[in-house]
C-alpha cells in the first residue's frame, strides 16, 4: 500500500471513530440518519454541484446504476445494523460487522476485481479481524452464552452482525469498483449516493413531523457534526482505493476501532482494558502489515 493511501486511511479512521462516538451519544434511530443525510446534502452542496456540473454529463447508465446500487446498499446496511442493535448487544453486532466486513470485502476484491494479496497482507487482515474481536470483549462473549437469554441475544447478534458485515463488504466492493474501474469521483459517488439514501429515509420522517421537530431539537448538534464530518472519512477511503488495492484498504479502515479503543471504548463499552489494548495493538500491527503486503 502506498504511503499516501496509508495516511488517508489512518486519518479517515480517526475521523470515523470520532463521528461514531458523536452518533452514539445522540442515541438516534433512522430519523437521526435522515437528519445527517439532510445536513450532508446542504453543507456539501457547493462541492457536489460544482464537481457534478463538470462530470455528470459524461456519466452513462452504468455509472448511475452503481450510484443507485451503492445508495441502496448503504441504506439496507444501516437498517440491518439498527435492527441488530435492538435485537442483540452492540458489543456482539458491531465488532462482528466491522471484523467480517473487511475480510469479505478483501475476498470480493480478489475474486471480482482480480486483485492479489501476499502472505503479509493476509496476516494483516487476520490481525485486524482478531483485534476487532478482542476489543469487543474476546472470549468473554463466549462465556456469556451459558445463560439462555444471553445465548439467544448472542445468536441474534451473530446473525445480524454477519449480515451487516456482508452489506459492508458489498457496498465497499461496489464503491471501490466505481472509483477504481469506472474512475468516478469519490466525492460524487458519496454525495449523489446520499440522494438515494434520502429517498428511503425521508418519507418516514415526514409522516410524523412534530416528533421529527422534537428529535431535531435534541439531536441537531450531533446531526450537524456527523453530517459534515462523516462524508470526509469515507471519501478519503475511496481516494485511497484509487491508489491502493481494495483488498488492503478495506481491512485497514478498521484502524478506526483502534482509535475508538484508545478514546476509551465509547463505541463498545469499557470492557476489559487489557483485551482492548491487545486488540488495538493487533489492529495497528495488522494495518502496518497491509501497508507492506
Amino acid at each position: 500500500m502506498p504511503a499516501s493511501a496509508l495516511v488517508l486511511v489512518v486519518f479517515a479512521g480517526l475521523i470515523h471513530a470520532s463521528w461514531n462516538i458523536a452518533a452514539k451519544k445522540a442515541g438516534g434511530d433512522a430519523r437521526f440518519a435522515c437528519f445527517t443525510a439532510l445536513v450532508m446534502m446542504v453543507f456539501w452542496a457547493p462541492v457536489g454541484l460544482w464537481l457534478g456540473w463538470r462530470q455528470l454529463p459524461s456519466w452513462g447508465w452504468d455509472a448511475w446504476t452503481l450510484i443507485v446500487l451503492s445508495g441502496v446498499l448503504h441504506v439496507v446496511y444501516y437498517v440491518v445494523l439498527l435492527r441488530g442493535y435492538r435485537k442483540a448487544d452492540l458489543t456482539v453486532v458491531y465488532p462482528l460487522a466491522r471484523g467480517s466486513g473487511p475480510l469479505l470485502a478483501s475476498l470480493g476484491a480478489i475474486v471480482l476485481l482480480g486483485e492479489h494479496i501476499s502472505a503479509w497482507g493476509w496476516g494483516g487482515v487476520l490481525g485486524v479481524v482478531l483485534g476487532v474481536f478482542l476489543i469487543a470483549g474476546g472470549p468473554g462473549l463466549l462465556r456469556r452464552a451459558h445463560d439462555v437469554t444471553q445465548r439467544r441475544r448472542i445468536h441474534a447478534g451473530l446473525r445480524y452482525g454477519l449480515a451487516t458485515g456482508v452489506l459492508i463488504a458489498s457496498y465497499t466492493v461496489v464503491d471501490g469498483y466505481a472509483v477504481k474501474v469506472m474512475l468516478l469521483s469519490p466525492i460524487l459517488v458519496d454525495y449523489f449516493g446520499n440522494f438515494v439514501r434520502l429517498v428511503f429515509l425521508l418519507p418516514p420522517l415526514l409522516r410524523d413531523r412534530p416528533a421529527a421537530r422534537r428529535l431535531w431539537g435534541l439531536q441537531w448538534k450531533y446531526a450537524l457534526l456527523v453530517g459534515i464530518v462523516s462524508p470526509v472519512s469515507y471519501v478519503l477511503v475511496l481516494y485511497a482505493v484509487q491508489v491502493a488495492p481494495l483488498s488492503h484498504v478495506a481491512p485497514a479502515r478498521e484502524v478506526s476501532m483502534l482509535f475508538a479503543a484508545l478514546l476509551g471504548g465509547h463505541l463498545l463499552g469499557e470492557g476489559d482494558r487489557v483485551g482492548r489494548f491487545l486488540g488495538a495493538a493487533l489492529i495497528g500491527v495488522g494495518v502496518m502489515a497491509l501497508a507492506h503486503g
